[in-house]
């Protein structure tokens, strides 16, 4: 047996595979093998032949950004002509239009504005949950530590504890790109270390809320440094559990590829099979995360499908408003007609879930509530 079918074989037997097995893995080229092996591990999870999907927004309320990230080409340096920060009634106007398509996800996700005080976020979010009953999954890691700067002294707990009673239901894992300083300093020296990272993201598990996690590939990382990655994840997953936090904590994983267009980092994009590789070996080696998603909106249709074979169980959110990636010139658009399609056409039944997880609806087949419900979308 190779040691690569060790590999997997243990992990098919419900063994942890460590880090250097996990190297060994990333320095492989049997992606086949390795995207059978992970959905082999995704059926175990989820045995039922269900891929769900979000209908969610993205709500960029601001561009401005003290962190100057060299493969973001989505901000705006403070006092720079094309900044923004939206007027509450537009949020309140865009959040609306979400719930009347049936939306139940809002990812607010802007740049480190140091010019917003940290009443702004409380303020905000109380405003929106005094008029619409929805998911607030918002802010990064990044974003919650630029509002501690700005807190006047408080803890980060306090920070979290506050937005998380000002309406903060839960936190998307943006920021993570590759949690290795060495990668971090390189690509994003004001943007906080790895630990920094993963502070935030216990204090949120800390106080019961759930969140998620990503990785970004492709900006010149070790293989060493995709493995330290995903360990680390695991690791602060196992701290969730053992400490006995009333969370789920990291409740989903999304690994996507660097999009290196209008940026300031001139490399080759990471091709879809490494993507795929990526995912794969993510699903096989995170074994305390019970969801991932498929990064379509980086990866394209066709290959969003694929991954239904690579260890994803979710397609994400329909991504009604999305403005950071698509700056890097990565604009593929799914409507949710598309959606259940691509699902269907993998030998999949499409579901529309909330942020929890919890299916709301399934489409088993093509009838008249589906036709009305893409209608309306």
């Amino acid at each position: 047996m190779s040691s690569i079918d060790r590999i997997l074989q243990k992990a098919l037997d419900g063994q942890r595979i460590d880090l250097e097995e996990c190297i060994t893995l990333f320095e492989s080229d049997e992606i086949e093998k390795m995207g059978h092996t992970a959905n082999q591990i995704m059926l175990k999870w989820h045995p039922e032949p269900i891929t769900t999907f979000v209908v969610g927004r993205n709500i960029n309320y601001t561009n401005i950004c003290d962190v100057y990230c060299r493969f973001c080409a989505f901000y705006r340096p403070p006092g720079s002509e094309e900044g923004y920060v939206l007027p509450d009634e537009v949020i309140f106007k865009k959040i609306q239009e979400t719930i009347d398509v049936g939306g139940t996800e809002i990812l607010m996700q802007g740049g480190t504005n140091p010019n917003l005080p940290f009443s702004y976020y409380t303020n905000l979010l109380k405003e929106i949950k005094k008029r619409f009953d929805i998911q607030m999954h918002s802010f990064s890691p990044a974003e919650i530590m630029k509002m501690k700067d700005v807190s006047d002294g408080l803890s980060l707990d306090e920070v979290i504890k506050q937005l998380h009673e000002a309406g903060l239901d839960s936190l998307p894992g943006g920021g993570a790109e590759i949690l290795d300083d060495r990668t971090r300093r390189k690509i994003s020296r004001l943007k906080g270390s790895w630990r920094d990272w993963m502070d935030v993201m216990e204090a949120a598990h800390r106080h019961g809320m759930h969140t998620t996690a990503t990785m970004v590939i492709g900006f010149g990382e070790s293989m060493e440094e995709r493995a330290l990655h995903l360990m680390r994840v695991r690791d602060g997953q196992d701290k969730c559990v053992q400490q006995g936090y009333n969370t789920p904590g990291f409740l989903a994983f999304i690994p996507w590829t660097f999009q290196p267009e209008n940026t300031r980092m001139k490399k080759e994009k990471a091709s879809p099979e490494e993507y795929l590789k990526t995912l794969a070996i993510s699903r096989i080696f995170l074994d305390n995360i019970p969801n991932f998603q498929s990064s379509w909106v980086t990866m394209g249709p066709e290959i969003g499908k694929k991954t239904l074979e690579f260890g994803c169980n979710d397609f994400g959110s329909t991504m009604i408003e999305e403005n950071v990636v698509s700056a890097a010139g990565t604009t593929h658009k799914v409507n949710i007609s598309s959606i259940l399609q691509l699902i269907r056409e993998a030998g999949k039944i499409p579901a529309q879930r909330n942020t929890r997880y919890e299916i709301i609806r399934t489409f088993e087949q093509e009838d008249k509530i589906d036709k009305d419900f893409v209608m309306q979308n």
